[in-house]
């Protein structure tokens, strides 16, 4: 059995993006718990988290931050855990700046990062990293990609009926 995953959003108003990374997580099989925490107004909350992640069964951490969005590397700095950072769009800057943030971190503290508003890759990510050690789930993420080049393969077959079509 796969380790579970930890998801931590710096708001809950971070959920409408989020709920793909969910939706992702369940699709795979992947137990997870999601929480809320402020890098800014919880930092003593945040540094509790990340330490205690591994003890309590967490094998990769998804953290999804706006605007100065700390939280991702706040969690990278008190864990061994792989931290998955998902910068969420909005601000003047429409998420630039929050990616800007999650990825530039400094040597030895590394945070993994997706697109702007990515989440459904973050747990696809984290799905790959614990695939390493759980053969199950390899699986599933492999009959996951087989099924994403099927799709593919159907949008082809549909292109080459409509330019049947033309001509």
């Amino acid at each position: 059995m796969s380790k579970r995953v930890l998801v931590v959003m710096g708001s809950d108003s971070d959920f409408p993006v989020m709920e793909s990374c969910f939706r992702m997580l369940q699709d795979l099989g992947l137990s997870y718990e999601a929480q809320v925490c402020s890098a800014h107004r919880t930092p003593d909350a945040a540094a509790e988290l990340a330490k205690t992640a591994r003890d309590n069964g967490f094998g990769v951490v998804i953290a999804a931050a706006g605007l100065a969005a700390h939280l991702p590397g706040v969690l990278a700095a008190y864990t061994i855990l792989p931290v998955i950072g998902v910068p969420i769009r909005g601000g003047a800057l429409n998420g630039q700046d929050a990616l800007y943030a999650i990825v530039q971190m400094p040597a030895g503290i590394p945070v993994a990062t997706v697109a702007i508003d990515g989440a459904a890759n973050a747990a696809v990510l984290a799905a790959q990293i614990l695939a390493g050690a759980d053969e199950e789930l390899a699986e599933r993420l492999t009959k996951y990609k087989e099924n994403l080049a099927a799709a593919v393969a159907a949008r082809n077959e549909r292109l080459q009926d409509k330019l049947k079509e033309l001509r």
